[in-house]
């Protein structure tokens, strides 16, 4: 793949020197988890495999003994076996603040959106209100990404494009007019970023009006409405902080998922971000960067948890820190 055209046996037997590819698997794991590790050991000798091959990817020498020294350094994530040498790093650098921006957008929307809806649904359980809402919040459920992003993209970016100048397809960066320069094109956030966010929208105003009611048959409920407290007044300093648990873990969950990579949504809207970059790499058989992102989305899923139980502790005194 990395050779193309030019391929022979004498190349290959050099490519596959390089990355270590002429050892048994056993070795070449290995060699990827000290790649990996923040605290690393490696050859001296430049014909061995090593991450330190020409010395610039080490941020610290620790100590050496003999020909083996011990070094202090971020996680090496590998180059790209297709974009020219490449480094992973470089290519999540690129795209994951791209989906930063669109999961952030997105749960936002579904935030305010979902929490106001909610509480409305709560306040008029069982009117039309409430039942509108409530077939709103199914629907969103119900419909898949992919399917949504195809009818926001062909009917807000196509059928309407000349009242809403939303484009079909379009990222965060784009060239200008004389490809001389990116620009920053925040209408192309739009209907990605509500496409992204239905779903976890329908999810929290669910959660949202059924905790809601849940807090509402409480004791202390009643109590404080017997001393003439307003709906406003109970929901804001008694009911809402009590019902927001089970919102925070939908949030939470719904939120590393699109910092994962909205893989479709991204996708059919040409975003360039990691959901994209994912797909690219797997119609390319790009293995370094599809194993790199993958390890992102690991490490991002295990800090938004860690988050969550310490906003748990924030929201619900009978949580405890130890």
């Amino acid at each position: 793949m990395m050779l193309g055209q030019n391929e022979d046996s004498e190349q290959l037997a050099l490519v596959k020197q390089k990355y270590g590819f002429d050892k048994p698997i056993s070795t070449q794991y290995l060699y990827y988890i000290n790649d990996l590790s923040p605290i690393s050991f490696h050859s001296k000798q430049t014909k061995d495999y090593t991450f330190l091959r020409d010395g610039k990817y080490a941020s610290t020498t620790l100590f050496s003994i003999g020909n083996t020294i011990t070094v202090l350094k971020f996680p090496y994530l590998r180059e790209s076996f297709t974009k020219q040498g490449k480094k992973v790093s470089e290519v999540l650098e690129e795209t994951l603040p791209n989906t930063f921006v669109l999961a952030v957008t997105a749960i936002i929307i579904a935030i305010i959106l979902g929490i106001s809806l909610g509480i409305i649904s709560a306040l008029f359980k069982d009117k039309w209100l409430d039942k509108t809402i409530q077939i709103f919040s199914t629907f969103g459920m119900s419909i898949p990404s992919f399917f949504s992003a195809i009818l926001f993209a062909w009917f807000f970016g196509y059928i309407l494009h000349k009242y809403t100048h939303l484009e079909m397809t379009g990222s965060l960066y784009e060239l200008d007019d004389f490809g001389e320069s990116m620009h920053i094109k925040w209408k192309n956030l739009i209907l990605p970023a509500i496409v992204l966010g239905i779903r976890p929208l329908a999810v929290v105003i669910q959660l949202m009006r059924n905790s809601l009611l849940e807090v509402f048959n409480q004791d202390y409920i009643r109590t404080a409405r017997a001393k003439g407290l307003s709906e406003f007044q109970i929901i804001k300093k008694h009911a809402l902080k009590n019902a927001m648990n089970p919102v925070v873990t939908a949030i939470s969950g719904w939120f590393a998922s699109m910092l994962a990579g909205a893989v479709f949504v991204e996708y059919i809207f040409g975003w360039n971000g990691l959901g994209k970059e994912i797909v690219n790499a797997l119609n390319t058989l790009d293995l370094p960067v599809i194993m790199g992102s993958v390890l992102i989305i690991a490490s991002l899923f295990t800090v938004i948890n860690i988050l969550v139980d310490l906003i748990y502790v924030w929201l619900d005194p009978k949580v405890k820190l130890e």
